[in-house]
């Protein structure tokens, strides 16, 4: 299986939605980046500024290729919620001066902590779905997927004309446009979806 995910794309308020076509920030994550049932995390030895990125997840159920808009949830079986996590001075090294890719940064072991996945059949509306995150008790994160600026519809839309969905797929569909932080040794992070608690990653 693969993970797709999107960068940048959520906005503060819906008056900051851009007008017109925007060309959405794709990039891909190993299935080895998985952090699965609650496994504590590792901070990679080659980083000192890794932070966290609470996103839902939305699993592809059947082959999806050059997908609609209208037809793209057709292939959405579940949604979960994820942590993309990101080796900040790795990710700038990359970047400059060439512009480099995303991969080391973010398909570290461990960078991915993701919850059990729910039938997508209880969440009536994709597009207003409430998730949020603490770390050690404080809320840091809190989204709501209407603030997206690529749907997850367009985002499925766009992936597929290029590369084919398989069963068991993930898309990341992007964090809140503030809260995002450094992940410290000793920290708690968990992850609430609907006010269900869905993941709980403690840092070593």
């Amino acid at each position: 299986m693969k993970i797709v995910a999107i960068g940048k794309n959520y906005v503060n308020d819906l008056s900051e939605l851009p007008e017109g076509e925007v060309i959405p920030m794709i990039f891909t994550k190993p299935d080895s980046s998985l952090l699965e049932n609650d496994e504590d995390l590792e901070l990679p030895v080659f980083s000192n500024d890794v932070w966290y990125e609470v996103e839902l997840a939305f699993r592809i159920g059947k082959t999806c290729k050059n997908a609609t808009v209208e037809n793209a949830l057709s292939f959405v079986d579940a949604v979960a919620l994820s942590n993309d996590l990101t080796a900040k001075d790795v990710l700038k090294k990359s970047r400059e001066p060439n512009k480099g890719p995303w991969a080391l940064a973010k398909g570290f072991d461990g960078a991915t902590p993701i919850s059990k996945f729910l039938p997508i059949t209880q969440f009536p509306d994709v597009q207003n779905i409430n998730f949020s995150m603490t770390v050690n008790g404080l809320e840091t994160q809190k989204g709501n997927s209407r603030l997206m600026i690529t749907s997850v519809a367009k985002m499925i839309a766009y992936v597929s004309g290029i590369m084919t969905l398989n069963p068991g797929d993930v898309l990341l569909s992007g964090t809140p446009a503030k809260g995002a932080g450094q992940v410290n040794s000793g920290d708690e992070m968990v992850g609430y979806l609907e006010g269900q608690k869905m993941f709980t990653t403690k840092v070593k």
